[in-house]
């Protein structure tokens, strides 16, 4: 893997779709305008040749400002709500889902992750985050939160402590470094409340369109622009966030110079994930909506249609761009079996 070439690129797709997501905004603002524009041309068309009236009805003063004022109260006012309550910290966020302090008194696995972590800190240079465990998940798994360095956490799932070996622990604890370094909670978190006061949008033109009357008119106008901007706006969220995906992976091989360490991690859950396929969710899955899209894998479907929406990019793709080349999973060989409850 040419690691440097494949930051540099994910950098700038990020850059790129990051422009775009801002033109979204700024279209869904236009077509917000302009879709109130046509629906008072419209009604007044119909006053004006339908009813016995004859009379002009000029757009109200202010009209466009108060559309403009109004589209970026809901977008931005969202956006701000929503990061708003995600600002508690990594830790608070890792008790929320289940995880707990990692014990490296009680525990060889747990040691064996909290040396990796400090090891991979110092080689890094970054700040060492809170490390954490999901003594209760059985799939492989991990994620880092945080919004500042001084909150930051990375949390393990129990299913790799037991199944990792010391090499692969690497990969994975690199890989959510580099999210952290890299700054990806922070923008994940901005994305996702844009993507929310969009969202507010379309819901702010079904509100008005209930109240029936000339509310239906522009409430329906009102939710076609919000509803497309809406969807652009997940499309694009979830198009980054899969950039970032590729960026760790590249980050996380430069650290630890094996591809079969972070290669090894996604080559194991694809047996794990074969095996949940096969007889149904026999493995605990870290599924918690609040981190789904910070984990290290996604619990996702695999239709094309789904995939348009995923924050990860499947794991053939990742594990085919770390070695360039397809390559098979990895049978799952217990490490550890001390399980510290």
């Amino acid at each position: 893997m040419r690691f440097f070439d494949q930051q540099d690129e994910a950098r700038a797709q990020t850059r790129r779709l990051l422009l775009a997501f801002a033109l979204a905004v700024a279209l869904l603002v236009a077509a917000v305008h302009g879709a109130l524009t046509l629906a008072w041309w419209l009604m007044a068309w119909a006053i004006s040749n339908v009813l016995p009236l004859h009379i002009h009805l000029p757009q109200p003063v202010l009209f466009f400002e108060v559309n403009v004022g109004v589209s970026l109260l809901l977008v931005l006012g969202g956006w701000w709500v929503e990061t708003s309550q995600l600002r508690a910290g990594g830790e608070h966020l890792a008790l929320r889902v289940g995880a707990r302090e990692a014990r490296p008194s009680v525990s060889h696995a747990e040691q064996r992750f909290c040396n990796v972590l400090t090891e991979l800190c110092i080689a890094g240079s970054v700040t060492r985050p809170q490390p954490m465990v999901l003594a209760r998940t059985d799939a492989i798994n991990a994620f880092a939160a945080g919004w500042r360095e001084d909150d930051a956490v990375v949390a393990v799932t129990q299913g790799a402590l037991d199944l990792l070996t010391r090499e692969e622990l690497q990969g994975m604890v690199a890989h959510e470094l580099s999210h952290l370094r890299e700054g990806d909670t922070r923008l994940n978190m901005r994305l996702a409340g844009m993507v929310f006061g969009l969202e507010l949008v379309y819901n702010f033109g079904r509100t008005v369109r209930e109240n029936g009357g000339l509310g239906a008119w522009f409430g329906s106008a009102i939710m076609v622009a919000g509803f497309s901007g809406w969807v652009t706006g997940r499309l694009l969220k979830a198009a980054v966030s899969r950039q970032r995906e590729y960026l760790a992976d590249a980050r996380a091989v430069q650290w630890t110079r094996s591809r079969d360490g972070l290669g090894g991690v996604l080559r194991k859950v694809m047996t794990q994930q074969h095996q949940i396929f096969a007889r149904g969710r026999g493995i605990n899955e870290l599924d918690h909506p609040a981190v789904q899209h910070m984990l290290l894998v996604e619990a996702s479907g695999e239709g094309a249609f789904e995939r348009w929406f995923a924050s990860h990019p499947t794991l053939a793709q990742r594990v085919h761009c770390i070695y360039g080349r397809d390559m098979a999973p990895l049978a799952l060989v217990p490490v550890f079996t001390d399980r510290s409850t």
